[in-house]
């Protein structure tokens, strides 16, 4: 049998990536705060998001990644929504947390009784598949990309929360 001790998976796994996108992180800190702060979503899940959809930017070819339908840090879908801003712009940032709270309404609206953290979390993964995928807390991550994404996000928003977003 062999051994899968080197694989690291679920939160460790998370915050390790996170860890290396910490650095790039850096450079949107203020525009990322700034966003978080007017559109009342903690910028630590907008750096969740951002760590998750695009490793701070590192992983973009001018700017589009998804085969080129999906746009700047947050990777906006080019073929749901018109693009706004420059990839790593302030107007960018504040498209994606629009969408990501326009989520998180959604899925208060389909769940009236999660609490507000479950709401949230709901809301991350609308935003990845959509707020049909959505159909339990349980199961909010089945049908995202590779099966993890809120978890995946959380895991790193609060990474990046202990170190100071």
């Amino acid at each position: 049998m062999k051994s899968h001790a080197h694989c690291v998976v679920g939160v460790p796994a998370s915050e390790k990536i996170a860890e290396k996108d910490l650095k790039n992180m850096e450079k949107y800190q203020a525009k990322i705060t700034k966003v978080g702060n007017s559109k009342c979503v903690d910028p630590a899940v907008i750096a969740g998001i951002i760590s998750r959809e695009s490793h701070a930017g590192t992983v973009l070819k001018d700017g589009w990644g998804d085969h080129g339908n999906a746009f700047g840090l947050m990777q906006v879908d080019k073929r749901y929504h018109k693009i706004v801003g420059t990839w790593d712009s302030e107007e960018h940032l504040a498209q994606g947390t629009e969408i990501l709270c326009g989520m998180i309404k959604e899925i208060q609206k389909k769940f009236p009784t999660w609490t507000k953290e479950q709401q949230l979390k709901g809301g991350i993964s609308a935003y990845n598949a959509g707020p049909n995928n959505v159909q339990s807390y349980d199961r909010m991550d089945i049908g995202t990309t590779h099966n993890d994404y809120a978890n995946d996000v959380v895991a790193r928003a609060k990474f990046y929360k202990r170190n100071g977003y």
